[in-house]
């Protein structure tokens, strides 16, 4: 049990690690866009690399953003199938999903990369600004291989086996002790 503890918390910091990196190469993107924004702004005239580079932040946004999907259970989910089926036929359901969840990574791995490795292109993003094809390629096998990581969480990717008024409920009245306005130090010393 202490292994599957260990890897849960692997998997949330992989999946915390993949957000840092969604948002920074989200921001590149906004970054490199604004400075050709900025440039024919002041010049009139173009900087042909920016549209160029910008969409090579695409692959890794893209790959890793569903990963951080499976891991929030905000993936695609039979929801209305899940709650008309008999209790006994939902895990049965929620078994194979986790399989075919299973498969699809082992497949997005097995054909990732070997489009890692045959990819041998190099992007020509200006004539000074030359960039390996397999530093977008990577991001395949490496999606593959969070998927599969964050499989150890189980039935708790599923959305239906989470009580959503539960949670509802929970996040309501988690701070109903809580006068408006006090912080953590009145908190604190109440108690």
């Amino acid at each position: 049990m202490a292994l599957l503890t260990q890897a849960r918390r692997l998997s949330d910091a992989v999946n915390q690690v993949a957000i840092v990196i969604c948002v920074a190469c989200i921001l590149g993107m906004l970054a490199i866009s604004f400075t050709g924004f900025l440039y024919t702004l002041f010049t009139g005239g173009a900087l042909s690399w920016t549209y160029s580079l910008a969409r090579l932040f695409l692959p890794w946004i893209g790959m890793l953003s569903s990963t951080i999907a499976l891991h929030s259970g905000e993936h695609v989910a039979m929801t209305l199938l899940m709650r008309i089926l008999p209790e006994s036929l939902v895990k049965v359901a929620a078994v194979l999903t986790l399989l075919v969840i299973a498969f699809f990574a082992v497949l997005v791995i097995w054909y990732g990369w070997g489009f890692f490795q045959n990819a041998s292109q190099v992007y020509m993003v200006s004539d000074a600004i030359q960039i390996s094809r397999k530093w977008t390629a990577v991001a395949v096998p490496i999606a593959g291989v969070i998927f599969l990581l964050h499989l150890v969480h189980g039935f708790s990717l599923l959305e239906h086996f989470t009580d959503e008024a539960e949670v509802i409920e929970e996040a309501l009245h988690s701070d109903d002790n809580e006068e408006p306005g006090s912080t953590a130090q009145d908190k604190e010393s109440r108690s």
